[in-house]
């Protein structure tokens, strides 16, 4: 027995087909299926690896059982037991940690005055931020070792040229979210308190800071997982073992790869997870019965 479409449900179809041919971005169809292929690819080889760091043995490719050896239950090759691994998981957060106390500060100063600065190089230093924030990451490596192998040897390779690169090309993030969380603001809040007496430094330190903390934990919490795993400055920097991070051990142990290397790298996923799951919990509840438009569209919203 068959069934026959009448006209009408024959004309229907129709117009939706054609309606998908000639919009595929109706209805956000076309976005949803990029949108979830992407996150399946970005995600699946994540999952695959934080699932051979719990094999018992040392095969990376077939899943033998749930083990915690890797983590701590070697006595020797774990990341709890190897001095290298556990001093690598400590020279990354020290960096991470380093980098978010001193370039979110200065980043907060810079954005705030170039935002309020009218006067004559005020493009100009706007254009020296931008160009530190479009320069290549390995140009701007390469620069610093020269520089602190040759001129500065005061300072030399190690934490401190680590974590002064680091900053350098960190600022620019900090700067950009701060200055669009203030062009959102606009200058009433300020001249309201300025008319009410305060000088413009309580204006900026009782009334813009708060306003601005939202965005400073966004640029905290960006620049935090952005560090975490930074490899060509903290590679360029290193002086030895004792400076490697994470993102170095994993690169060295591509030849002889081992699910030590997974955990290691899950550990480091999870930490960089918490906090930026905290600093968003923090920006919500600091923005929150805010609007879209006075965010300012933070990455963090």
């Amino acid at each position: 027995m068959s069934v026959i479409a009448s006209p009408s449900g024959t004309t229907r179809m129709r117009a939706a087909a054609r309606d998908l041919l000639t919009n595929p971005w109706g209805k956000a169809r076309f976005l949803w299926v990029i949108g979830i292929g992407y996150v399946l690819w970005s995600l699946i080889p994540i999952v695959l690896a934080i699932i051979v760091s719990f094999n018992p043995g040392r095969s990376i490719s077939a899943f033998q059982g749930f083990s915690w050896r890797w983590y701590f239950g070697d006595p020797s090759e774990s990341v709890l037991h190897s001095p290298e691994l556990r001093q690598s998981v400590v020279q990354s957060l020290k960096l991470a940690f380093g980098t978010v106390i001193l370039a979110v500060p200065i980043g907060f100063a810079f954005a705030v005055g170039s935002a309020r600065w009218r006067g004559r190089g005020s493009g100009s230093s706007d254009f020296i931020l931008m160009f530190s924030f479009v320069t290549p990451e390995l140009l701007i490596a390469v620069a610093l070792f020269l520089l602190f192998a040759n001129s500065f040897k005061f300072v030399g390779l190690g934490t401190p040229a680590q974590l002064l690169g680091m900053v350098v090309t960190s600022l620019a993030f900090v700067v950009i979210i701060i200055r669009a969380r203030l062009l959102s603001l606009g200058r009433g809040y300020e001249e309201a308190a300025m008319d009410l007496g305060a000088t413009p430094s309580q204006a900026v330190r009782r009334v813009l800071f708060p306003l601005l903390l939202p965005a400073t934990l966004a640029s905290a919490a960006l620049i935090f997982a952005s560090t975490l795993d930074d490899f060509v400055l903290a590679n360029a920097l290193s002086r030895d073992v004792s400076t490697e991070t994470v993102a170095i051990k994993i690169w060295a142990a591509r030849g002889s790869p081992a699910p030590v290397v997974n955990a290691l790298g899950t550990l480091m996923l999870l930490i960089s997870t918490i906090v930026i799951v905290v600093m968003i919990y923090a920006f919500r509840r600091l923005t929150r019965g805010e609007t879209r438009e006075q965010r300012g569209d933070l990455p963090l919203a």
